[in-house]
């Protein structure tokens, strides 16, 4: 005799139909769910910053050291004088500021990676591109008071831009656009290297030629030939260039275009690139 045993069913239970399962699933996320995924990735970062305050440290002392230092070194040997050094400095130091808070992007986002927290992402049906640019956005806190601290050490020590309060909103915020479109070469980066250590060794040989091969510290028509030929395609000094024009003239020149043109390629080029990568990392 055999017995066989049988799960038992009530009036109450619910059947699963697969094939209604999947017509309500969408292989991507729309682009409002993929905002508010976003917006909901920036406010984790926000409060990651909030707890780790030493994320800070760059912003808030980077500015005031390196606005004073080069000031008071370099000001009498290139201009004459800390005064008239100045105009050339503050935009020069601007750009310096950002890249350096960008390349921290990718480092972060490299240790992030590696200690397992992307991993947690896998299981969620969010956007890929999510956990990417939720923290870029939570940094442009960072570029703003990176800038606006350099700004303000520049008129603590005798700068007095001739743009004016509206242009130096121009050259603030051109220069948080440029931090923020940068950072994508960062986080593409930060998805390719194997540590963060290699995030930051590779950053930083990327951002010291583009920073001091540029005309942030010295006139391009004091250089070499050779090396004023590579000062004119940088785009770090495009965006030097716009930001002089707006501080010191308030002027929307034509460079104040060329970055924004070169800020908007450089997203175009490498947004998809780190996503591409991070998706294969997942």
């Amino acid at each position: 005799m055999t017995t066989s045993t049988m799960t038992p069913t009530t009036r109450d239970a619910q059947r699963i139909d697969p094939s209604a399962v999947v017509a309500r699933t969408t292989s991507r996320s729309s682009l409002q769910a993929t905002w508010v995924q976003i917006l909901a990735m920036a406010w984790r970062a926000l409060k990651k910053m909030r707890r780790k305050p030493e994320q800070f440290f760059d912003v808030l002392i980077q500015p005031l050291l390196f606005t004073a230092m080069f000031a008071f070194i370099f000001g009498g040997a290139i201009s004459g004088s800390v005064s008239d050094y100045l105009p050339v400095l503050i935009p020069g130091i601007l750009a310096q500021t950002a890249l350096t808070v960008c390349m921290a992007t990718g480092v972060q986002l490299r240790e992030d990676m590696d200690k397992g927290v992307f991993d947690r992402f896998k299981s969620l049906p969010i956007a890929r591109i999510a956990p990417l640019a939720g923290p870029m956005i939570a940094d442009l806190i960072r570029y703003g008071i990176a800038s606006v601290l350099t700004l303000v050490t520049g008129l603590l020590i005798g700068y007095r831009p001739g743009g004016g309060v509206v242009g130096c909103i121009g050259g603030v915020a051109l220069t948080v656009i440029a931090g923020w479109s940068l950072a994508w070469i960062f986080t593409w980066l930060g998805t390719m290297a194997r540590s963060a250590q290699s995030v930051q060794g590779i950053s930083m040989m990327i951002m010291f030629p583009l920073t001091f091969l540029s005309n942030a510290f010295v006139p391009a028509e004091t250089l070499p030939g050779w090396l004023k030929a590579f000062v004119k395609v940088n785009p770090v000094s495009h965006v030097v260039s716009a930001v002089r024009d707006l501080l010191n003239d308030g002027a929307v020149t034509a460079e104040v275009g060329w970055a924004v043109i070169g800020c908007a390629a450089v997203v175009v080029i490498f947004a998809p690139l780190a996503v591409r990568s991070y998706s294969r990392k997942m």
